[in-house]
Order: structure tokens, then C-alpha cells, then sequence
């Protein structure tokens, strides 16, 4: 299916509202030892899934891409900053009562460089309806929320104003449900309700087990694309299964890697997903940008793509 067929005008703008936090990567090459020092390498980077989804889109080649988030007056103008050297135009409201969000990343030194998240939201999820304005839509061919915002108030209620203002322009919308941590403590159901009226739904395989009981992954794509138009589960290093109309149509390898941080893998995979929607790929091609993309992230430490101030 073509994007103009989706309804995702070419030429237009992706719009991301969503989470704006500062990333403590620990990296530690043997098991955390409690009680004592476990020795790590530690890097202090700007993340947040909805920031690295804009930055990954406009790196993969989205020529316009936006973002709406809310972050603390300590580290506005830094994160601002690397924004716009990512080629993101953001409007980051800042928070005068709390700072912005931080996420403490631990990394183990496995073969999966798998990642545990210590989160301290901050400003990130006080994003209101206050903040938002159906302005932001203006030249936006693609709205797309983190789904951190569905999991506090008042930030769920920022995400629905949005929803709701984009279904009304015919803009369509994409979610990333973004944590299974906190997905299993909203409640799949209360979660899915809140995304009702998403074009695309871009679950992790957990959190697509999540959303429908289903073990198999395969299962829970086909079910969730009963009640979504698409649906893109993605699976890491086993690549993503694509799924429309209770079908799985598409199952896509990854191409190989060799991990150092899988912190925002999945962050990569659908900023690069959307531009390729954007630019006139179908659903299965836009998902191999997708793997592509996520292959890319794990063998950097941190979520972003390479920063143009510091790349070699």
C-alpha cells in the first residue's frame, strides 16, 4: 500500500509529541555487584523515546520533522540544542516546578547488550492539553506519539487533545506503545482504548504479548491489526513481522549487529519506519528501514543516531 493510499500526504511534515529525557548510559562488562563497585563506562547523552524518534526520522531522511515535549528549565537549552543539530525543529515547553525527566540506562555486557531502565519521568510526562495547540498540525502529513504520554496524567490527556485534533485534519497517527514496564501497570486494556482511532501500531514483542495474552508474536500482530489498519511488532534481532486486517503479511529479518547499546534500538527502528512512510515507501519497505535502523542503533551506546557536531 503506497503512503498517498494511507492517507500520509508526501512532501509534509512528521509532528512527534512526546518524552524529552537526559540518558545515563552505564555500560558494566561483569554482573552488578551489590554492595560494593561494579566498574562501568558512563556517558551522560540526551534521550527519551519521543526525542529519538524524531532524530532517527530526520537522520534516515525526513526533510521536516517537529517535535512537542516538555522538559525542565536544567537542561532546556542543551537538549533544544542537540535537537536542532539532529535537524529537528522543537517546541519544548519548560516546566518551572520539576526538571527534566532522567533515565539511568544499565547495559550489561551480554551479546544482546540488553538494557534496564531506571526512570525518573520529571517534566516529561506533565505534558498537558495546555501545552499542546492544533497549530502544531500545520503542514503535518504524519502525527506520531510516544506512548509514554499514555501512561500519567496529565500527559495522557496532551495525547488525546493530539489524537483527537489529527483525526479531525485527517491527519493519520502512529504510536509506539514504548515500555512493557509501564504498559503492564496502565492495564492493556486501558491503554488500548486511549490509542483508539491509530493508523499504525508499532509494539516491542513483549509489548505486543502484552496488549493480547498471545504468546506468539506472530498471534498478537494478526489480532492487533483487527483492530488497527497496521500493525509493525518489532523483534530486534529477529527483524518484524508486518500485519494488516488480522494477517500477518510480512516477516522481515534484521541484518546482523554487533551490540554495544540496545538503549532506543526500537526508537531508531520507527523514526527511520516513518521516514520512510513519509517519502513514498510501502509497509514493508518502510519496515526494512526500520530493522535497518535498529541494527544501526545497537552498535552505538546511547539513542541517538550519530550527533553531526561529534561524528567523524
Amino acid at each position: 500500500m503506497s503512503v498517498r493510499a494511507a492517507g500520509v500526504g508526501l512532501g509534509g511534515a512528521l509532528l512527534v509529541v512526546g518524552d524529552v529525557v537526559t540518558d545515563i548510559v552505564a555500560r558494566h562488562r561483569t554482573a552488578l555487584a551489590p554492595g560494593t563497585d561494579t566498574a562501568a563506562a558512563i556517558r551522560t547523552v540526551p534521550g527519551g523515546a519521543g526525542a529519538n524518534v524524531a532524530c532517527w526520522a530526520a537522520h534516515r531522511g525526513c526533510p521536516d520533522v517537529r517535535l512537542v515535549g516538555r522538559v525542565g528549565a536544567d537542561s532546556a537549552a542543551w537538549h533544544e540544542a542537540a535537537l536542532t543539530r539532529a535537524g529537528v525543529r522543537s517546541r519544548l515547553v519548560v516546566d518551572a516546578g520539576a526538571p527534566t525527566g532522567t533515565v539511568i540506562c544499565l547495559v550489561d555486557g551480554g551479546a544482546a547488550a540488553e538494557r534496564t531502565f531506571l526512570t525518573d519521568s520529571g517534566a516529561a510526562l506533565r505534558l498537558s492539553p495546555a501545552d499542546w495547540s492544533p497549530r502544531d498540525l500545520d503542514g503535518v502529513a504524519l502525527l506520531h506519539l510516544s506512548g509514554y504520554l499514555f501512561f500519567a496524567e496529565p500527559s495522557r490527556a496532551a495525547a488525546r487533545a493530539a489524537l483527537s485534533a489529527a483525526r479531525a485534519r485527517g491527519v493519520p497517527v502512529s504510536v509506539d506503545p514504548a515500555s512493557a514496564g509501564f504498559l503492564a501497570e496502565t492495564g492493556p486494556e486501558r491503554f488500548l482504548s486511549a490509542v483508539d482511532g491509530v493508523a499504525v501500531l508499532l509494539p516491542s514483542r513483549d509489548e505486543a504479548r502484552l496488549l493480547t495474552g498471545l504468546l506468539d508474536p506472530a498471534d498478537a500482530a494478526a489480532q492487533l491489526s483487527r483492530r488497527f489498519p497496521a500493525v509493525v511488532v518489532k523483534l530486534g534481532a529477529d527483524g518484524a513481522l508486518v500485519a494488516r486486517n488480522g494477517t500477518v503479511l510480512h516477516r522481515l529479518p534484521a541484518p546482523r549487529a554487533r551490540a554495544r547499546d540496545s538503549t532506543g534500538a526500537g526508537d531508531a527502528f520507527t523514526g527511520a519506519f516513518l521516514a520512510a512512510r513519509l517519502t513514498g515507501a510501502d509497509l514493508c519497505e518502510a519496515t526494512a528501514e526500520g530493522c535497518d535502523a535498529g541494527a544501526r542503533a545497537v552498535e552505538r551506546t546511547g539513542g541517538r543516531p550519530p550527533d553531526p557536531a561529534t561524528a567523524a
